[in-house]
């Protein structure tokens, strides 16, 4: 199997090299950038499967940089941060994290959110990935799991995170069964979710707003009262 190559985007030199060390010894091929240049010039040369980013970053900051690869691609993201504020969390989903981790961290939290992530999002830089025909259709939609891609009842393409399209496919292999909070987390981002983990809310908040952008999407999943949410068009396999 190919090592995932991770880049650490860090400028204290101390924490770069021991994430840096540290994914290495568990098998990744990890590499350090001391800013987002850095970053920019080491995507260039190579295919990166995992971004974690700091938040505080001399020159550009690690927020900027999430967006920017969220609107040129699919690089999954894990931000970083001295910063546990509330605020910056959800700042950081809202702009397209996959994850957040703050300052400090246990080294085997970090390393279990990054192979968390990596599970959800492997196979999406290849060519050919494994269950590339599965399909799913429902209510004019359709789900691609190999493409990992969403495409709307008018032909038009909705773009999602790896956080919010796993979210999706969630709600799409169980159809129309309410499925409360807890089982969300565990499907979706299973051991590395915490008891109080809230990242699941803004990814569902910011798919379903983004659903609700389509024709119809505003009723694809709908809250019940009491007991979760619920996916409301029946499901047929491609």
């Amino acid at each position: 199997m190919e090592t995932s190559c991770i880049a650490v985007v860090e400028d204290d030199r101390e924490i770069r090299a021991l994430v840096v060390d540290l994914l290495n010894r568990e098998g990744f091929e990890a590499v350090g950038c001391r800013t987002t240049l850095e970053f920019d010039q080491l995507n260039q040369r190579r295919r990166i499967d995992l971004a974690v980013l700091d938040v505080m970053l001399p020159g550009e900051d690690g927020f900027s940089l999430c967006r920017r690869l969220r609107a040129a691609g699919d690089i999954p993201v894990l931000m970083v941060t001295a910063k546990a504020d509330d605020v910056d969390r959800i700042v950081g989903l809202e702009i397209g994290a996959d994850d957040y981790l703050p300052k400090p961290f246990n080294p085997r939290e970090l390393v279990a959110r990054v192979r968390a992530i990596l599970r959800r999002t492997r196979g999406q830089h290849r060519i050919s990935p494994a269950l590339a025909n599965e399909r799913y259709g429902f209510g004019g939609w359709t789900l691609d799991l190999g493409a990992r891609s969403v495409v709307g009842p008018e032909g038009e393409e909705v773009e999602l995170t790896a956080g919010e399209f796993d979210l999706l496919h969630c709600f799409v292999t169980h159809p129309q069964r309410v499925l409360n909070r807890d089982q969300l987390l565990d499907w979706t981002r299973g051991r590395s979710a915490g008891p109080f983990d809230r990242a699941i809310d803004v990814q569902l908040s910011r798919l379903r707003r983004k659903l609700a952008q389509a024709p119809g999407g505003d009723t694809v999943i709908k809250t019940v009262r009491g007991g979760g949410y619920q996916f409301t068009l029946p499901v047929e396999r491609a």
